[in-house]
């Protein structure tokens, strides 16, 4: 359950990087009361801080969960990896960006890596 605990915690983690991406502060202090609900004016401008919030939350609880089962340098490393991939994959989708072959080899490693941890060099209660 714990390597579920991860993969969820760097989803979290990889949404909470896009919101950030997204996140406009001039947008966000030029907020007033009667614009805060406007689709056109408010909504682009909170929704990436509520979701900075939310994701950032997400995030801190599952990985919490994580590390009450498996070492704590194991699973940094494992949701620093997975979220990497995920943000990488984000980017290919959302944004059209392209991967190198030599990206390509060095993510396969780390997944190997991953795998290597999962597999052989954890012991999960």
């Amino acid at each position: 359950m714990a390597w579920i605990y991860l993969i969820i915690a760097a989803a979290f983690e990889a949404a909470w990087t896009f919101s950030l991406k997204w996140m406009k502060f001039a947008d966000l202090k030029a907020l007033r009361w009667n614009s805060v609900l406007s689709i056109q004016h408010g909504l682009p401008a909170w929704l990436p801080f509520a979701a900075y919030i939310l994701f950032g939350i997400g995030n801190i609880y599952f990985f919490s969960l994580a590390i009450k089962l498996v070492p704590t340098a194991v699973a940094y490393a494992v949701w620093t990896a997975i979220t990497l991939v995920l943000i990488k994959l984000a980017e290919m989708m959302l944004f059209h960006q392209k991967i190198s072959w030599t990206e390509l080899f060095f993510m396969t490693l780390i997944m190997t890596g991953i795998l290597g941890l999962k597999y052989f060099g954890v012991e999960v209660k």
